[in-house]
């Protein structure tokens, strides 16, 4: 007879594997729905356990938030090679297929901050940052930028992150609408628009 050889984890490595299952029921549901009945019940464990790792509730939650956060700045990074214009849009392109198959996570993020939850809002400035930041960052020799696609200007930082928010509203306004405007079309008009929008300006 062969003995089954069980793994005992770390407690790091347990957590990780908790907050792993809390980002992928986040997918399908809101925050408010992700209980810690929920988690313990598909992981197989107690709930008394879970408040062992998390604490509570709360925690529980910011730290499952935190997860995918660095999972959505993770997914989105664009390429090291090709033409900047083109891993613009490798990395849009990511970004709506994310935010798409995490839909109900995304958007209690969303809602959360908007609704003046401070942790909430802490988080998704700090992914909001991330994300525009790299179109300006030229280390692309280390996968996080995008080139030099915008000067590096006040201005320009401005009118990336109304892009941004704009992006941000196309991809939940045609998620829960999508008639009329395909995925690709979709995609184009987010990753076209940003050039547009710096090319348009008056001292461009």
């Amino acid at each position: 007879m062969t003995a089954t050889t069980r793994t005992r984890l770390s407690p790091q490595e347990r957590r990780s594997q908790l907050l792993d299952l809390g980002v992928r029921l986040l997918a399908t549901r809101s925050l408010d729905e992700l209980s810690i009945d929920v988690l313990a019940e598909e992981a197989g464990i107690s709930r008394g356990l879970l408040y062992h790792y998390f604490g509570n509730k709360h925690a529980f939650h910011e730290a499952v938030v935190r997860r995918a956060a660095d999972d959505l700045i993770a997914q989105t990074a664009p390429p090291v090679d090709g033409d900047p214009i083109e891993r613009l849009l490798i990395s849009v392109t990511a970004y709506v297929d994310y935010v798409v198959a995490n839909y109900e996570g995304y958007l209690s993020l969303v809602k959360g901050a908007a609704g003046g939850n401070d942790t909430l809002r802490e988080i998704y400035d700090e992914a909001r940052s991330a994300l525009t930041d790299r179109v300006f960052r030229e280390d692309a020799q280390a996968g996080s930028g995008l080139g030099t696609i915008i000067t590096d200007t006040p201005t320009n930082r401005l009118l990336v992150r109304g892009w941004s928010a704009m992006s941000e509203e196309l991809v939940l306004t045609w998620h829960a609408h999508p008639t009329g405007v395909s995925r690709d079309e979709l995609i184009a008009i987010m990753a076209t628009s940003l050039p547009a929008l710096v090319a348009a300006q008056p001292d461009a």
